[in-house]
């Protein structure tokens, strides 16, 4: 079973105790940042391991690794000798892991730490990238073997992910520990098991101005309740979401809950993929079932599909990847969703007679646009570029333009519904809006398909003006929905349901 260690990086060992009691619950090791501490401060680090009550790493990081001591190497390992320093004969009130660098070579420290079980973590941490030979380099940090080799790299793209779970399946016969540092490199946390990893490393959240512990690493919490860290295993079956940047998502909460209320052996991931072809290869890798596609691959995904619902066939985008035996299947919940969620606000049944106007001409519009058509709107589409703007009004024999004065003018004739689809305004960015110059008159019902932030710069001055407003929200929970059917064959759970008849 992969264990999730805390990584602890308070000033003080008072200030560590008390992180450690805000998890302990979802931990089963802490590693001990002396790097971190107060120089007075470091000079109690022995008697930590009793203060905590559970197994501790102790660790004094490098600058050059990431870490923050400054001080010379003498220094440093003094610091780590003093937590092997009138070491007990009760190992519970030892270290049990010390973490020292491929570098380092202090064999009497290394005696000390056998002589009293207390483990040797042999680490190497490589900020810029994977590095060379990675396989031998991780073989060859186990100088002796009951030491574990630590691999902490910082993949650069997917295709560095994928080559870290390649390298890991290379080095299976290995107790080891692999991650991967920053953005890219979150999924391998939480599939730690995956990489064969024994440790899989958390951190601190919520206090400002602590030094982080990694870049990437999450809080306990969130590894075991959001992302199921302690029921997945080798045989959980993967889903997941992929787009770019794909800062924030809030698919995986919603669809990870579901699992862990149906009892499911799976695990739902964001894939932030900076190239869908390397997203692919992943894919492959790790036999992701099924895969949630957004901005900006819902249109490009269509050359991977071996088959394609009549939903992406009409509306020639696909917001959903099924595998099967002979590839992958491409589906459309986005139309649905999206239907779904303005039928309901708005109470109608259709939109016959209605005058509406969507902003965006890509992947979301394309599905908006379809639902739009088969309930009978009278609809515009404006976009910054009118070609793309025309090549979709015209599938559908409706009216165009672009985000100009003259895409203005025609949006008075088609202002009852404003649909927002573009990606203009969604988190990080959240200073974006598409129609800056378009005064909202109060009447107008409008809709934009963000849901991060819960009100985009474009939605709140429709509020403002006294429109009616809905986000995306409630959107991506209905078609997520209808994904969970076809991931699974299940319904959501009836008390989930009940937000969307809410």
């Amino acid at each position: 079973m992969v264990r999730i260690c805390l990584c602890l990086t308070g000033r003080t060992l008072q200030q560590d105790l008390e992180f450690l009691e805000r998890y302990r619950e979802y931990i089963d090791i802490a590693e001990l940042r002396v790097d971190c501490l107060e120089p007075d401060e470091r000079l109690l680090i022995r008697r930590f391991p009793a203060m905590a009550g559970l197994p501790v790493i102790l660790t004094v990081r490098r600058e050059s690794e990431g870490g923050y001591f400054k001080g010379g190497e003498g220094a440093r390992i003094t610091l780590l000798s003093l937590g092997m320093a009138f070491a007990e004969i009760d190992p519970r009130m030892n270290f049990a892991y010390i973490d020292l660098e491929e570098d380092l070579n202090v064999p009497s420290l290394e005696e000390a730490a056998r002589c009293f079980g207390t483990r040797i973590i042999r680490s190497f941490h490589n900020h810029q990238g994977l590095g060379d030979n990675l396989v031998r380099r991780i073989r060859a940090l186990q100088r002796a073997g009951d030491e574990i080799p630590k691999a902490a790299v910082s993949p650069q793209n997917l295709n560095e992910v994928l080559e870290l779970y390649q390298a890991a399946r290379k080095i299976e016969d290995l107790e080891k520990i692999i991650l991967g540092m920053g953005h890219f490199g979150v999924n391998t946390r939480i599939l730690a098991d995956k990489l064969g990893s024994c440790i899989s490393y958390a951190s601190v959240s919520g206090d400002p101005g602590l030094p982080i512990g990694a870049p990437g690493q999450l809080n306990p919490r969130e590894m075991a309740e959001t992302y199921r860290f302690r029921q997945i295993n080798k045989s959980s079956k993967i889903y997941g979401v992929t787009g770019y940047p794909l800062m924030t998502s809030s698919s995986p909460p919603l669809f990870n809950q579901v699992f862990t209320e149906e009892h499911t052996n799976a695990v739902y991931l964001p894939f932030p993929a900076e190239s869908l072809d390397s997203f692919m290869r992943l894919a492959a890798e790790l036999g992701i079932e099924g895969v949630s596609v957004t901005v900006p691959y819902k249109e490009k995904v269509l050359p991977y599909l071996i088959s394609r619902s009549d939903t992406v066939i009409a509306t020639g985008a696909c917001n959903t990847l099924l595998r099967t035996e002979t590839g992958w299947a491409g589906h459309n919940t986005d139309a649905l969703g999206f239907s779904d969620s303005l039928l309901a606000f708005t109470g109608r049944q259709d939109f016959r007679k209605v005058k509406i106007t969507i902003i965006g001409a890509g992947g979301a519009a394309r599905a908006v646009a379809s639902e739009l058509y088969r309930l009978k709107g009278k609809v515009l589409i404006l976009n910054r570029t009118d070609v793309r703007a025309k090549r979709l009004a015209q599938s559908y024999g409706f009216d165009w333009g672009a985000l100009d004065s003259e895409g203005l003018e025609r949006m008075e004739h088609y202002r009852d519904i404003i649909i927002q689809t573009s990606s203009l305004g969604m988190a990080p960015h959240i200073e974006g809006d598409p129609l800056p110059e378009y005064n909202f008159k109060g009447s107008e019902t409008v809709m934009d398909l963000i849901y991060n932030p819960e009100r985009t710069r474009f939605l709140c001055r429709a509020e403002q003006a006294g429109c009616r407003v809905l986000n995306g929200d409630d959107m991506l929970f209905r078609q997520a929905a209808h994904q969970y059917r076809l991931f699974t064959g299940g319904y959501f759970p009836a008390h989930i349901l009940s937000r969307i008849e809410a």
